[in-house]
């Protein structure tokens, strides 16, 4: 195919996602077209600046397959999956990003190219999660993996050709081809025309280009909406992307600060004061803090501790008695454990746990008692059984994953 031919091949592309998938087609507009050496460009990629793409691949591809090509290289961006890798091992941070936007692609009505990464036990979870699952892929992926983390930072070369490193060549279209904190360098091209591979960005550039990109995400999903053309998954990946970021922290010591506000006492004074009238004075009582926590499998070890951490210093510094209460379809061999302001939170090193999840044995256990907590706190990913009788005192659900609980409030772990 002729170079004017695949210019407008791309161009029609781009055409029929603004048309049909505004959204998309508004990200995607976003991202300048250029054709990249095949050297290390074997498919298309991203650097959240242009979308460089390998004129090959793109011959080879259908009209709707370069609409999938284009809007997942712009969805990428749009999720600021060059800015989220941070620690982890590069080649396995690309797979997980594949194995997030995919499948929003095709439930979109995109065509995929042959060969996309897709696996349905991986949708509806962030690439954070879809990372933590699949370490093992294979020996050779665990072989990878290994030599990796045996290198020192300094030589995990974001800008290191991964093309060895991929499933098949039909699949450098997807992220895994690409590096995803790589930066641009407009005047680097080679010979013949093609744009060589870009330069990393530093932490300010992608923390710049993240910020750029979440407001794109707000306003493409804006107009999608307002014309009536944004999907359903397409618009809970928005929602969930454009809610507040505070760290989960700040927000759980913001509640408990609520719950532990002070109040007046009007208990009488000391005899020994000459004023027989009762003014009320300023005291802080003790607040009793609930905190479920989901044993069922699905949080991790070190989630947990991480979690129990942070329970444990924000507990001594605004005087709070911890009943902890993990549980799973029922509470763990044990509970609850009672901790107060002074103690520090020691547990057993295993619960009995790994089932399903139910939350009702903890809420029942609490209706058991005499007095209601001030505040429950519950750490879960919200696949279970609610009660459908809300509690009488504040619930917190601390949520790893996605899902939305019934009734209270919810803070986002990850």
């Amino acid at each position: 195919m002729a170079d004017s031919d695949l210019q407008n091949k791309l161009a029609a592309a781009r055409t029929r996602l603004i048309l049909d998938k505004p959204f998309l087609g508004a990200l995607v507009l976003r991202l300048p077209l250029v054709a990249a050496d095949p050297k290390w460009c074997q498919g298309a990629v991203t650097d959240a600046k242009k979308l460089y793409y390998n004129q090959d691949y793109i011959n080879a591809l259908d009209i709707q397959q370069t609409q999938f090509v284009l809007a997942k290289q712009a969805l990428h961006c749009a999720l600021s999956h060059f800015a989220r890798r941070q620690h982890r091992i590069k080649h396995r941070w690309d797979l997980a990003c594949d194995y997030a936007v995919n499948p929003l692609l095709i439930k979109d009505g995109l065509k995929a190219p042959p060969e996309t990464l897709v696996d349905d036990g991986y949708e509806g979870m962030t690439a954070e999660e879809i990372y933590h699952y699949i370490g093992d892929l294979d020996n050779e992926d665990s072989e990878l993996d290994k030599q990796s983390e045996d290198l020192p930072d300094d030589q995990d070369n974001p800008n290191q050709d991964d093309s060895d490193q991929q499933p098949s060549p039909g699949d450098c279209d997807q992220e895994s081809q690409q590096s995803p904190d790589q930066g641009v360098d407009d005047n680097d091209e080679e010979m013949d025309g093609l744009a060589s591979q870009p330069e990393a960005l530093t932490p300010q550039e992608q923390e710049e280009l993240s910020v750029q990109w979440q407001q794109r995400l707000a306003g493409a999903a804006q107009s999608a909406m307002q014309a009536g053309k944004l999907g359903g998954s397409m618009a809970r990946m928005v929602d969930f992307m454009l809610q507040p970021k505070l760290p989960w922290r700040m927000l759980l010591a913001r509640y408990m600060t609520a719950s532990a506000r002070d109040d007046y006492s009007y208990s009488r004074p000391s005899s020994r004061r000459g004023d027989p009238a009762i003014f009320p004075s300023l005291r802080s009582s003790q607040i009793n803090v609930a905190v479920g926590m989901d044993i069922s499998g699905s949080v991790d070890d070190k989630e947990m501790n991480e979690f129990l951490s942070e329970i444990d210093a924000i507990k001594g510094n605004m005087r709070a008695r911890i009943t902890l209460l993990p549980c799973d379809a029922s509470l763990a061999e044990g509970a609850p454990w009672i901790f107060e302001p002074w103690e520090e939170i020691n547990l057993p090193e295993t619960f009995k746990g790994g089932g399903g999840t139910d939350f009702n044995p903890v809420f029942e256990w609490l209706d058991d008692q005499d007095q209601n907590p001030d505040l429950l706190v519950y750490f879960t990913d919200c696949k279970g059984t609610f009660p459908k009788v809300l509690p009488s005192y504040p619930v917190i659900w601390l949520v790893k994953g996605k899902d939305q609980p019934p009734w209270g409030q919810r803070v986002q772990l990850n």
